[in-house]
């Protein structure tokens, strides 16, 4: 058997996360107090799930896929205002989506991801200049 790619749903809960999924019948679900906790309880959980099958996953094998609260929790550095100005998005809107007021629909969600995403393509692309 091939070894199967994961992919792990991040929920941010009122204290902390969980994160499940359901890989070949088998549901694999944990959570953590914060996102450090969360990754290596994700791990543990996986390992342990194909243990039997003889497959040793590392965190960079498995795809975390948060909702909006998770990820901007995550990454903090991320700033939703400058953000949402980028995307065309008001502000108002975009804080709802991440406090969870309100849910984004699926062409927001996109919107959304397409704006964090060309920012992290801009992000790989840089260089700095050094002086010697």
């Amino acid at each position: 058997m091939k070894k199967p790619k994961i992919t792990m749903d991040i929920i941010k809960e009122d204290v902390g996360y969980s994160a499940v999924t359901t890989v070949l019948d088998k549901f694999i679900g944990t959570e953590g107090e914060d996102f450090e906790e969360l990754k290596a309880n994700i791990l543990e959980a996986v390992n342990l799930g194909f243990e039997e099958a003889g497959f040793k996953y590392t965190i960079d094998e498995i795809i975390l896929r948060p909702d909006l609260p998770s990820f901007f929790a995550f990454y903090k550095v991320i700033n939703a205002k400058v953000l949402g100005r980028r995307i065309g998005m008001s502000q108002s809107l975009l804080a709802q989506y991440i406090n969870g007021i309100k849910k984004p629909s699926a062409k927001q969600t996109q919107r959304i991801l397409d704006g964090v995403q060309q920012v992290g393509r801009e992000l790989v692309a840089i260089q700095f200049l050094s002086f010697k």
